[in-house]
């Protein structure tokens, strides 16, 4: 019989400091009975008065923000600056989508017909299975939980192993609003119970976030139900720095966007392409501002970069290193193993690098960047688009109609100039190729948490 427990690792000390439990068969049962049974109320709960309650959550979660940021550094390593910060963008995001949503999920109506009235109504799927990830836990997360609740459904709320700390912290959230009890739980469940779920009939929607193959295998299970799935998955996010673009504000940028969280972002910065004329200044203020980066215990307020969240983040970075000096790269800066407790991971710079190397072709997902110097804007277009991946990428110019008519080339779901490593929810947040299926955020991300219902009514004389 498999284990019913885990026990949850401090990645900064190898410490554990906690023990979870799954959530066995017959409380599922229950959670779920008792979220279909709250969404049928809830569904008929006017969208003014849903707006409304979901806003209380809020400042429920301004409240525990200490705790919530603590939680989230203990378990996946980000710097306890950055895991507050994580709070006030889930704050501001859940905010926008609540904004939204009066618009988004009002009725369409259809130009007037004589003796006809036609209209469509954006309808809640019933229960929604978000199956969130761990590197922005409540980012990730409240990109579902408040748009399927402000759409009328219930959510299932089915965190990482890593961060299940987080789903809790979402439900005692809710639990100081008006929100209908048990209209959102959390699970902890192993691949085959979550599996078993999808399979079971009883969710009506899945949203996934993690990785290709990961999201492979619930697209697998999502594919014996009529129902459809949100994936967001990997990415390999390029930038390509331009002549004539402030090399100051690209630099300082993008240095963050290939480190902050240590590099754990679906849409971190992983390779840089730079105009050969500004190729050299570029990397040399780049490695002199990384260099000031400082590694350590992410609870210091000095702390920048933190350990990944665990071992096998460092093993994979640190072979993408190896596979590329033995290629031929040389290493500016980092690179070395750490040699103390946690799981840390230097901030890495790498040029003399191409595609033949796994580390500017597969995602590293971790503190380790490749910069290779581009002849003009047709190689780097076509460097960035060489790519199974595209999530977003970057143009670093100061002419933004040159930035729009690359990004018009460019295989990817977001384009962003002099910017990245950046969600603006009033933006839909779409990968293509291997990145993913749907969209979340903007009043786009409405559509895929419900479905549309048809009303064609045609009045009649009475004789």
């Amino acid at each position: 019989m498999p284990p019913r427990t885990w026990t949850l690792v401090n990645p900064a000390t190898e410490e554990p400091f906690r023990t979870v439990s799954y959530t066995d068969p017959p409380e599922v049962a229950r959670l779920l009975e008792r979220a279909q049974r709250a969404q049928r109320q809830w569904r008929n709960v006017p969208l003014d008065e849903r707006v409304r309650t979901v806003s209380q959550m809020m400042p429920a979660f301004r409240a525990m923000a200490d705790g919530v940021a603590g939680d989230i550094t203990r378990q996946m390593g980000k710097p306890l600056r950055q895991s507050l910060d994580e709070i006030q963008t889930m704050i501001d995001r859940a905010e926008a989508m609540c904004r939204l949503a009066p618009a988004a999920l009002a009725d369409e109506r259809l130009p007037e017909k004589p003796a006809f009235r036609r209209f469509i109504r954006h309808e809640p799927h019933g229960v929604v299975l978000d199956i969130a990830a761990w590197n922005y836990p409540l980012l990730i997360a409240v990109n579902v939980v408040v748009p399927a609740l402000l759409a009328g459904n219930a959510v299932l709320l089915k965190h990482a192993r890593l961060t299940p700390l987080c789903a809790d912290h979402f439900v005692d959230a809710f639990a100081k609003t008006d929100l209908p009890p048990g209209l959102i739980a959390a699970l902890r469940l192993d691949h085959e119970a979550t599996a078993a779920l999808i399979r079971s009939g009883d969710v009506d929607h899945v949203s996934f976030t993690g990785s290709v193959a990961g999201g492979r295998e619930i697209y697998r299970h999502v594919a014996t139900r009529f129902m459809d799935a949100g994936l967001e998955l990997g990415g390999k996010d390029p930038a390509y720095v331009a002549a004539d673009a402030d090399l100051d504000h690209a630099v300082e940028n993008l240095v963050d966007g290939a480190f902050y969280n240590a590099g754990q972002s679906c849409c971190a910065v992983e390779r840089i392409y730079v105009d050969r004329s500004v190729f050299g200044r570029f990397v040399d203020a780049y490695v002199e501002l990384v260099r000031r980066y400082r590694m350590g215990e992410p609870e210091d307020d000095g702390t920048t970069l933190g350990p990944l969240a665990q071992r096998s983040g460092v093993t994979l970075v640190l072979e993408k290193i190896a596979e590329a000096k033995a290629k031929g790269a040389r290493v500016l800066t980092g690179g070395v193993p750490w040699a103390g407790k946690g799981f840390f991971c230097e901030a890495t710079v790498l040029v003399n690098v191409n595609h033949r190397m796994t580390v500017m072709r597969e995602e590293s997902f971790g503190p380790v960047i490749g910069i290779m110097p581009v002849a003009d804007e047709e190689e780097a277009v076509r460097l960035m688009n060489d790519s199974p991946y595209g999530l977003t990428a970057s143009i670093w110019t100061r002419d933004l109609d040159r930035a729009a008519r690359l990004g018009d080339r460019l295989e990817t779901g977001t384009v962003y100039a002099n910017r990245c490593d950046y969600l603006d929810p009033m933006l839909p947040w779409v990968g293509v190729k291997d990145s993913g299926k749907g969209c979340s955020l903007s009043h786009l991300g409405f559509l895929s948490l419900t479905r549309p219902k048809s009303f064609h009514l045609r009045a009649t004389e009475r004789r």
